[in-house]
């Protein structure tokens, strides 16, 4: 399945958006909501995924837009490892409470760890109460596709409860792995030119390339 990634500015341009998607990722960070608008929007009869990464809003205004998210109908709301302990349990309260699965994502910006070190992220995820462990890398090498790969060998993959992903130009490949080899979902860009992450593909082009391996 393709999770798309939109990046919430406009909030009338992403209902437009929606109406065409079953599933997607609604990036709140650089976005400025009323909660009436976070309303309308996760009201929508559609699996959405609430994200808002650290950095550009008060973490105040940070889990205030997680929370009325997953109020309001969120079907995900993805976390980072890092948040501090208070605001997770906080976030993870609410979410068991709404019946919204929780992800618990990892990124790393500049490159990929030893398939090691990667394990052990995996783990704490899960002990920290994930329903999906996210990992998102960097990628510079081919051994770095190799340790994103290794997490879909862990028994939790199995049960469609890992997502290992490579950003960068070299990381493409993992995009389109991932549902092949177990993630419950891949992320691609609504159109050329709004990717979210570096190395997204756009919707379309990589639905015509799973299309192609699954036959």
């Amino acid at each position: 399945m393709i999770c798309v990634s939109l990046e919430v500015s406009n909030v009338s341009d992403s209902l437009k958006k929606l109406k065409a998607l079953d599933l997607a990722e609604l990036r709140l960070d650089k976005a400025s909501l009323t909660g009436a608008e976070i309303k309308q929007l996760f009201s929508l009869p559609l699996d959405l995924i609430v994200t808002c990464r650290p950095g550009f809003l008060s973490e105040e205004d940070r889990k205030q837009y997680l929370l009325e998210a997953i109020c309001y109908g969120a079907k995900y709301v993805d976390l980072e490892i890092e948040s501090p302990v208070a605001f997770k349990q906080d976030v993870i309260s609410l979410a068991r409470n709404k019946g919204c699965l929780v992800i618990l994502s990892y990124h790393n910006y500049q490159e990929t760890p030893p398939a090691i070190e990667l394990n052990r992220t995996v783990r704490q995820c899960f002990q920290e109460g994930a329903d999906i462990a996210k990992i998102a890398c960097q990628v510079n090498s081919g051994q770095d596709i190799i340790s994103l790969f290794s997490l879909y060998s862990l028994e939790e993959a199995a049960a469609g409860k890992i997502i290992s992903l490579g950003m960068g130009q070299k990381g493409k490949i993992t995009r389109v792995a991932a549902p092949l080899l177990g993630a419950p979902f891949t992320y691609a860009s609504f159109k050329p030119g709004s990717e979210t992450a570096e190395g997204q593909l756009d919707r379309k082009s990589l639905k015509t390339i799973l299309k192609y391996f699954e036959g």
